[in-house]
């Protein structure tokens, strides 16, 4: 049975556990994420690496607080210091990379215009890399990323479905992946046919943006080579990153507050384990000094 300091390591333990569940649930729904729309897959393996961790090293000071082994609870109050440190390192390294970059504005567009050039830094390199971006293009194809482009809106004289109109697509909220990948850069003023479907316009002149050269009305290709569609990714992930690092200041936070009240609660165990009087000093001198104040 739990008593006095123990008891309080107990608690502390159990509240441990708790938080380790938000930080394993952000890093599932990363990983989810990058299997089927960012397509990023290095950030949310460390992310359930320090979830599985923090669970792990919980449970283990649990069971030293129940079964009182010192030793336990010294290894996880000395792990849990290295967990509070990754989760730092995490959230100002996701903060760091994702700190350039935001959608522009276009006139009557609701949605937004992504510019590869906004972006500067490593993952802007890494995203630019060939190799890599062969993967993550791959990627965006196998898992339909514009497959939800296409609506259709009823047609209020007949009543019947119909594909919506270039007005009722450009009054649209398309996610930045959607708006980079799934149809040409609107500088270019190609002509509307469908949400994949684009021509080029005779009457405008050409603009120099090399996108509009790389937009195919191949379904399989569209704009999956344009700097766009990269620029689009970048927002995407800058989005889904900072989401998960807003949720883990919090947990950051009480994940400290938990491990000094951890560090107290021992100290106070071992006290109790030592039979010593708390708030007395533990050492006197054998020889006060002749000089009293």
């Amino acid at each position: 049975m739990l008593r006095g300091g123990t008891s309080a390591l107990g608690i502390v333990n159990f509240i441990t556990f708790l938080i380790s569940i938000p930080i394993l649930g952000g890093g599932i729904w990363l990983a989810s994420r990058a299997n089927s729309t960012d397509c990023i897959r290095f950030l949310q393996w460390p992310i359930i690496v320090v979830g599985l961790v923090l669970m792990v090293v919980s449970l283990m000071g649990f069971a030293g607080a129940c079964y009182r082994q010192t030793w336990l609870l010294r290894l996880y109050l000395f792990a849990m210091f290295f967990v509070v440190l990754a989760l730092l390192f995490f959230i100002v390294f996701a903060f760091a990379v994702t700190d350039r970059g935001d959608g522009q504005v276009v006139m009557n567009r609701r949605f937004l215009e992504y510019q590869f050039s906004d972006y500067s830094g490593w993952l802007r390199d890494r995203v630019a890399d060939p190799q890599y971006w062969a993967t993550i293009s791959a990627c965006l194809r196998d898992g339909h990323a514009c497959s939800g482009m296409r609506r259709y809106a009823r047609d209020p004289n007949t009543g019947m479905l119909v594909p919506e109109t270039p007005d009722m697509f450009y009054a649209r909220n398309l996610s930045p992946i959607q708006s980079g990948c799934c149809k040409p850069p609107s500088s270019c003023a190609f002509t509307y046919m469908n949400e994949t479907y684009w021509t080029p316009n005779p009457g405008v002149p050409v603009v120099s943006d090399p996108d509009c050269t790389r937009w195919s009305n191949d379904q399989q290709m569209l704009c999956f080579q344009c700097d766009s569609c990269k620029a689009g990714v970048l927002a995407g992930i800058k989005k889904s990153w900072r989401k998960v690092a807003v949720l883990n200041i919090v947990v950051l936070i009480i994940l400290v507050i938990v491990y000094v009240a951890g560090c107290a609660a021992f100290r106070n165990a071992k006290r109790i384990e030592n039979n010593e009087p708390i708030g007395m000093a533990r050492m006197e001198k054998s020889h006060p000094s002749r000089f009293q104040f």
